[in-house]
């Protein structure tokens, strides 16, 4: 497309990762940060990225309990521009508290309940799922496992 960039903060960026990462065609277009996502040094490394009037887009995919989400949600949502998004993924842990390997705090310790409470917080944000662009499908609503996750940024 001839813009646009990723930014990827990891507590641990592998080395096999890495390598995969740094050889591919689109690396130049990849910054990786190795670090923990709310590490207020690794947050301004990560803002300092940013230039001015660029848009933002930012998708949370770490630590998924409830309060390193709400962290993270703090840290990052200022960088979002307005029509765009934050997401903050796998909400679906509030269905799977009972499954093998699952666990009881899940119901009410996930990403979906970070959301919630952030958008009361937050009235320029807006739990807001983007259409599909290619539904050709008789569903409704989309199947997913970031269910409430798309945050909109109003204004």
């Amino acid at each position: 497309m001839g813009k646009g960039r990723v930014i990827g903060v990891d507590i641990e960026i592998r080395s096999s990762a890495r390598k995969e990462l740094e050889s591919h065609e689109l690396f130049p277009y990849i910054t990786l940060i190795e670090g923990s996502s709310t590490d207020p040094i690794i947050i301004r490394e990560a803002k300092g990225l940013i230039k001015p009037k660029e848009t933002a887009f930012v998708v949370l995919d770490s630590n998924h309990t409830k309060q390193h989400v709400l962290q993270e949600l703090e840290a990052y949502h200022d960088v979002v521009t307005q029509g765009s998004y934050i997401v903050a993924t796998d909400g679906i842990m509030k269905d799977l508290y009972d499954v093998p390997r699952g666990k009881h705090e899940w119901m009410y310790d996930n990403p979906y309940e970070a959301v919630k409470e952030f958008a009361t917080r937050h009235q320029e944000f807006q739990i807001e799922t983007p259409p599909w662009p290619f539904n050709k499908t008789k569903l409704s609503k989309s199947v997913t496992c970031w269910p409430g996750a798309w945050l909109r940024k109003k204004y």
